[in-house]
């Protein structure tokens, strides 16, 4: 035990007694201590928190401490795993315990805390997406906000004081928490006289009670208790807890009882980018006030989420490439794209309305016209803000909004305005300013100054981009419905975040991913990696200022490839492709390993590996024209390139630019792509900051350098390839997760989601579970390595499933692009050996949907393209024209829109009622909520789908077909 003893010629404190219990089963060489505020307990240093000791409890294994303090005492604590010297390797989850000894308690008592560990999902429903936005104002409503007084009516030495604890995060208006058991005081399982619970703040219900010692142990469960007599017990076996009251007894128990047990809470939401909503008022893209309208799909369909792409400017290059949203010009300012700019001004003048009409007109295509909408838009705004720049610019809400954001505010204004001065984002190329520094930016964004005008012009756009996003997003929270945005893992090398913070950011390198389900070659998005190094010096500033920023709007947000923040797939800044990369960070191999395995001719195996016949099976009767242009022969039939041509962007340039061109031009793509296959044939990369480290290039296998090496060489690599790849690094990646994402989840209560698609480490999953963090489940990319089609119904809790995401195919162009695999689907998740329909037909589109309606998973998030599938009538465009992206294309044109606007879908009720419908069925949330309905007529839509006219034939089961007025389920 620990004591706080007698200090020498001072009279010892009054002390009592605390003993910590929390069953957690470890490893060998695992143990369990407590941290927490005060000295006694470490001062939140874990190396000198309260060590506790094991035992056995029946099954379980026990975690046992004491520790003497002070009456009055309290503190705030937690528990941590930690190995033999006491490094951290996990730490519950949720937000600090907080220990207050209750009244009445005397010298000499002792007091119990029977505590269960927290995970980070348990916190879950005090994040703001769901305790504010779907439950908020569903509890703690009439009921009493304070715990109850301890009952004193029994002898106080034949008695044990016992408080409950648990977190009931939701519970509807008129309903209170109870605990029922088999004592008196808990009402002998009798629900009326069960000891009612009051609420004590951040979801936890709390009330003491005085148990004969005779009456233990007590079997207990909680309850709610409605109006009406309605009540609800929770799910589960019955808890239970006892002492022996044969030895020395506590004379308190304190149960931490975590969370009210029951089925647990399933909702669904839509995703749509931004850009590629459609409504009758929007000037050739979606805008931020049309959310108001796609808030009202989301309710009157059953759902309590709508997700967005990345809505953060990235105007980089001025042209169409900047259609990309996750290459952000700055991580803070929003995209002028999404701009209303009939509502920048009640007073817009008779010629610019008109020339608002006559842009609508024009701009109401197919697809998004990025360049032609970008230039009307910010036209037709500086038209009015021209006109009403002062009054704006002086008023009250402008000053605020100023004051709130001038730190990102002024470099972002300033920076687009030296890019349009320069006529270039590359602020290497400005001059004096590619340097960047608060001197000179103040003196830029002086009002005295001559550009302030321009400058201010921005400072303008920003104000209502924020005004109009935070009334869509208010709009949303009043409906109840969670606005879940995207946080890019990237920004543009050429941007405000890389001009203000260069040392945040590591330059000559470039961002991707290995080869993977979405492209053979790997990803180069081409952002430079980050400096976690330097980033972690001020805790993280820099993304907790992000989150902080994406807050105000957002009260859920998914973290784009959340492997990054694991390790990064790192590419030399020269790369154009993304297979020749590197982990970092990762622990390379080095000389001397290599070496002690026999493995020695390093020249060789991280040179490419070029010999006359690749050239002549390569590039055929071209393939002497190619050697003497990008070649030498450096010894007999081998080769290896010159140096102007020796890294794949100087392969392009050269390609371009070569007097001989014309001998190969037709084929360039063909020339290009032998030229990459020739470089990137190599079996080890060799670390360009020190040359005795190398990294085994992914694949290697598959490539000729390595099948031309002596079998010892062959067995060594493969064995170091596939320690490098899945073993060698999990330790190190777990370290950097737990390092840089907590910062991250800590600095807003917004839900977080992680991205987790690709080649995962092992580590990855433990890591989001420990941290709470939800993954994704997309059904055409499984996770498990057997199977080609994910199973909903056995996908985990914590993840969020899909049919289909924006970086692939939509599910109606997915089921036309392959026969076999759509036959192969066919038969192994719909149980048919009939030929598949060729097209995603409305019965097809139903199954799937409600496979993953009705997943064990947190969320069902479907595209609305997809939603669209369930009737005939919206599937008129091209399956393949409503794909959003294609990751094999690195200057892909971000451009989809809707074909049908959302004021026609909101009068299609009868849509509206078969996603309700599945909703419904599947157990998903749906609290009633009153339904928005649009200005318009009574739908006239066409069913849902044709008529079944043989249902006993239909070759999907569980499908709902329409035969006449009645609904046959397919069996």
């Amino acid at each position: 035990m620990v004591n706080l003893g007698l200090v020498s010629g001072k009279k010892s404190l009054k002390t009592v007694t605390l003993i910590f219990k929390v069953p957690y089963y470890t490893q060998w060489g695992q143990s369990m201590l407590i941290s927490g505020s005060e000295l006694v307990l470490g001062s939140w240093n874990v190396r000198r928190g309260l060590v506790l000791s094991p035992f056995h409890e029946g099954n379980e294994l026990i975690w046992c401490g004491r520790v003497s303090v002070p009456i009055g005492f309290s503190c705030e604590y937690s528990y941590h795993l930690v190995d033999d010297d006491r490094n951290i390797l996990r730490s519950e989850g949720g937000k600090k315990r907080k220990l207050v000894l209750p009244e009445g308690i005397e010298e000499g008592h002792s007091m119990l805390l029977y505590d269960l560990w927290q995970t980070a999902s348990d916190s879950l429903f005090s994040r703001s997406a769901l305790k504010n936005v779907i439950f908020g104002g569903d509890y703690v409503s009439d009921v009493d906000v304070t715990p109850g007084p301890i009952q004193k009516n029994l002898d106080h030495q034949d008695a044990i004081v016992v408080q409950f604890k648990v977190s009931c995060p939701f519970i509807p208006h008129g309903t209170s928490v109870c605990v029922t058991g088999s004592t008196t005081q808990l009402g002998q399982w009798n629900i009326q006289d069960a000891l009612k619970l009051g609420y004590t703040g951040d979801s936890c219900w709390q009330a003491n009670c005085s148990v004969r010692k005779s009456e233990f142990p007590i079997k207990y469960k909680y309850c709610r208790c409605g109006g009406m007599g309605k009540t609800s017990l929770e799910v589960g076996s019955n808890r239970e807890v006892n002492v022996d009251i044969s030895s020395n007894p506590p004379n308190y128990i304190s149960l931490s009882d975590s969370v009210f047990r029951e089925m647990p809470w399933r909702g669904a939401g839509v995703a749509i980018p931004m850009f590629s909503v459609r409504s009758e008022n929007d000037l050739g893209v979606g805008e931020f006030l049309d959310l108001k309208l796609l808030v009202d799909l989301a309710v009157n369909s059953g759902f309590h989420l709508v997700q967005l792409l990345p809505v953060n400017d990235t105007s980089v290059n001025g042209m169409w490439w900047d259609s990309y949203p996750y290459s952000s010009l700055s991580v803070f300012a929003l995209h002028p794209l999404y701009l209303r700019v009939q509502a920048l001004s009640e007073n817009i003048p008779e010629d610019v309305k008109q020339e608002i009409l006559s842009a609508k007109a024009q701009l109401d295509l197919k697809d998004v016209d990025y360049e032609a909408t970008m230039s009307t838009k910010l036209s037709i705004a500086k038209k009015i803000f021209d006109l009403e720049k002062d009054y704006v610019l002086n008023s009250s809400s402008f000053k605020k909004f100023f004051s709130e954001n001038e730190e990102w505010l002024k470099p972002y204004a300033t920076f687009c305005f030296l890019r349009d001065f320069f006529e270039t984002s590359d602020h290497t190329q400005w001059g004096r300013f590619a340097t960047f520094s608060k001197e000179k930016l103040e003196k830029l964004v002086s009002k005295d100054s001559l550009q302030y005008d321009i400058i201010s012009f921005h400072y303008y756009v920003q104000f209502h981009l924020h005004v109009q996003l935070s009334e869509a997003a208010a709009y949303a929270r009043k409906k109840k419905v969670v606005l879940k945005g995207d946080l890019p893992i990237g920004v543009d090398r050429n941007s405000v975040d890389t001009w203000v913070y260069p040392n945040l950011f590591r330059m000559n390198t470039s961002t991707g991913a290995p080869p993977d389900y979405f492209d053979k070659n790997g990803q180069n998005w081409g952002f430079p990696t980050y400096n976690w190094e330097e980033m972690s010096k001020d805790n993280y500033a820099w993304w907790r200022a992000r989150l902080t920023q994406m807050a105000k709007y957002f009260t859920a947000y998914r973290i784009d490839h959340i492997l990054g923040f694991f390790r990064i797939w790192e590419l030399p800044e020269h790369a154009i492709t993304g297979l020749v990369g590197k982990f970092r960070p990762s622990i390379p191999l080095s000389q001397e390993e290599l070496e002690g395995d026999g493995i020695w001719d390093f020249d060789r195996l991280s040179r490419p590996y070029i010999r006359q016949e690749m050239l002549q099976e390569k590039f055929g009767a071209l393939w002497t024209i190619i050697a003497s242009n990008f070649l030498n022969e450096y010894q007999k039939q081998c080769y290896e390139f010159k140096e102007d041509c020796n890294t794949e962007k100087k392969i392009v340039a050269k390609l371009k630019t070569s007097t001989e061109r014309s001998f190969w031009l037709e084929g360039e793509d063909k020339i290009r792509r032998g030229l990459f296959d020739l470089l990137q044939n190599i079996v080890l990369i060799r670390d360009p900051e020190d040359y005795r480290k190398f990294y085994p290039r992914f694949n290697l296998e598959d490539t000729s350098s390595f099948n031309d090496l002596d079998d010892h060489s062959k067995t060594v690599l493969k064995r170091l390839y596939y320690d490098y790849y899945f073993h060698r690094q999990e330790v190190l990646w777990r370290q950097n997760a737990l390092k840089t994402l907590p910062a991250l989840l800590n600095s807003s209560d917004m839900l977080a989601c992680g991205e987790d698609l690709g080649l995962i480490p092992s580590c990855v999953h433990p890591v989001m579970q420990e941290l709470g963090l939800i993954g994704l489940r997309i059904q055409r990319m499984p996770n498990e390595p057997d199977l080609e089609f994910g199973i909903p119904s056995r996908y985990n809790y914590m993840t969020v499933c899909a049919p289909s995401c924006h970086d692939c195919s939509p599910m109606r162009a997915w089921w036309e692009e392959n026969e076999e695999r759509r036959t192969r689907f066919y038969r192994t998740m719909i149980g048919s050996n009939n030929t598949p329909p060729s097209r995603c037909i409305p019965e097809v589109a139903f199954f799937i949907l409600q496979q993953h309606f009705e997943a064990p998973s947190m969320w069902a998030i479907f595209p609305l393209q997809d939603l669209l599938a369930l009737k005939e009538e919206y599937t008129s465009r091209a399956a393949s024209e409503e794909t959003i992206n294609d990751p094999t294309n690195p200057k892909h044109y971000w451009r989809y829109r809707v074909h049908v606007t959302l004021e026609t879908l909101l009068r299609d009720t009868e849509l509206m009622l078969a996603i309700k419908d599945l909703v419904k069925s599947s157990g998903r949330s749906y609290p009633e909520v009153e339904e928005a309905t649009p200005q318009g007529g009574n739908s006239d839509a066409a069913p849902i789908s044709e008529k079944c006219t043989q249902c006993e034939q239909c070759e999907i089961p569980q499908v709902v077909c329409q035969n006449g007025s009645e609904s046959y389920a397919v069996q």
